[in-house]
């Protein structure tokens, strides 16, 4: 695969299917269950913002000057989304289903609007923009 948006947009789902389960299991109660899938969405997504972070906006900026284009409100929005994770599992260790439920109802509506923006803009710029390169980046990212 050498198209960053249609790899991406496909680690967006998986990540999205593993924070489904562990919101699931979090509103039954089964807390154990929970933590090992919160855990696994956790570890997901860190690999995906990581991606981003060190491979691809690093040289979207590089390619085209960018520096505090795009890329910049996206690294903004992963700092908005690693708190509420954090504040996810504090409630997840004090077993406190309202205060996990709440944090991860603001990270959906957080997480929604930022995959669009990537989706639909940010990825498809970062196809255009690299070109050939992004097989190699791809490689490098893991994919």
């Amino acid at each position: 695969m050498n198209n960053i948006s249609e790899f991406m947009t496909n680690n967006h789902r998986e990540c999205d299917m593993l924070f489904a389960v562990a919101e699931e299991n979090v509103a039954k109660g089964k807390w154990q269950q929970a933590e090992s899938d919160f855990q696994a969405f956790r570890s997901a997504l860190e690999r995906h913002l990581g991606m981003e972070e060190d491979v691809f906006f690093p040289a979207f900026d590089a390619k085209t000057g960018m520096e505090m284009g795009p890329t910049h409100v996206m690294r903004g929005e992963h700092q908005q989304m690693r708190k509420l994770i954090e504040d996810m599992g504090h409630s997840l260790r004090d077993k406190d289903g309202d205060g996990f439920l709440g944090a991860s109802e603001t990270l959906m509506v957080l997480t929604q609007q930022h995959n669009m923006k990537e989706e639909q803009m940010l990825y498809r710029m970062m196809d255009q923009a690299l070109g050939v390169d992004a097989a190699r980046l791809l490689e490098r990212a893991g994919a």
